[in-house]
């Protein structure tokens, strides 16, 4: 089964092609083309995708946190004669293997219903599975494949973003580089207080969720900004780039078509 994987985030679309497990031919598409879209980042997001129905995929594997984006992407699987398949907490409990222990499930986020699918399916449990986006995320699967729950925190592109909104004199930070061994310009400072201040809270969380639950959970990170706030962190993370993409083609290709 070859199957269009998309994951729409707040911030940037993931378009690629999930089969046997593997996701390839992946496009990144800037903007969420529901929320505020410029019409050349929809039309890309929508041309990665036709391009990869002309490989013969056999349906879309959607995963959203922009419910506004949904209707143009049921839209396009139309046009295209392809099955449309939402990510959702019923998907998840018929396809993963996993169950909830949450007391709303229906409020849980899509892309992390799909991080954890994948992160089981690729590394086993028990595991805490943290997503770097526009917004922080964690999630803790523990060894009995329950869904136990999770943390949200700003992501971050917020933090970043919010000294320089609030600030008369502060600039926006560039992002990408390594951490200074102390700041020497007010850049310089602003990058060493966000790098190490976003570590020191992931790693309190991570380090408080494996005490709360008396267990050594494998760490997996996902998301754009992972690689670049884990690097020299000495934090064990796995760092998989194609999990949400991989987890929306795992539940669709194990669902009732």
């Amino acid at each position: 089964m070859k199957l269009i994987a998309v994951d729409v985030g707040n911030t940037s679309t993931a378009v690629g092609l999930w089969s046997g497990g593997r996701v390839s031919r992946i496009s990144h598409v800037d903007g969420d083309t529901g929320l505020a879209p410029r019409a050349q980042d929809r039309a890309a997001a929508f041309a990665a995708a036709e391009a990869l129905r002309a490989l013969g995929a056999d349906g879309i594997a959607y995963v959203s946190v922009v419910p506004r984006a949904d209707a143009a992407w049921r839209r396009f699987a139309k046009s295209q004669g392809l099955p449309f398949v939402r990510v959702d907490h019923a998907l998840f409990g018929a396809a993963s293997g996993l169950s909830l222990d949450y007391p709303h499930p229906e409020t849980i986020g899509a892309d992390r219903l799909a991080d954890a699918a994948a992160a089981v399916d690729r590394y086993g449990a028990p595991v805490i599975v943290c997503d770097f986006g526009t917004a922080f995320t964690a999630a803790a699967i523990t060894a009995d494949l329950t869904w136990r729950g999770g943390v949200i925190a700003p992501g971050f592109p917020l933090m970043r973003d919010y000294l320089y909104e609030r600030t008369a004199k502060l600039p926006r930070m560039k992002l990408g580089g390594r951490c200074p061994k102390i700041g020497r310009s007010t850049e310089e400072a602003m990058r060493f207080g966000a790098l190490v201040g976003y570590r020191g809270m992931v790693r309190e969380i991570v380090s408080t969720l494996a005490r709360n639950f008396k267990t050594d959970f494998r760490l997996v990170a996902t998301g754009g900004f992972a690689k670049w706030v884990l690097r020299d962190s000495g934090m064990p993370f796995a760092i998989d780039q194609t999990l949400t993409l991989h987890g929306a083609g795992l539940l669709t290709a194990k669902c009732e078509w």
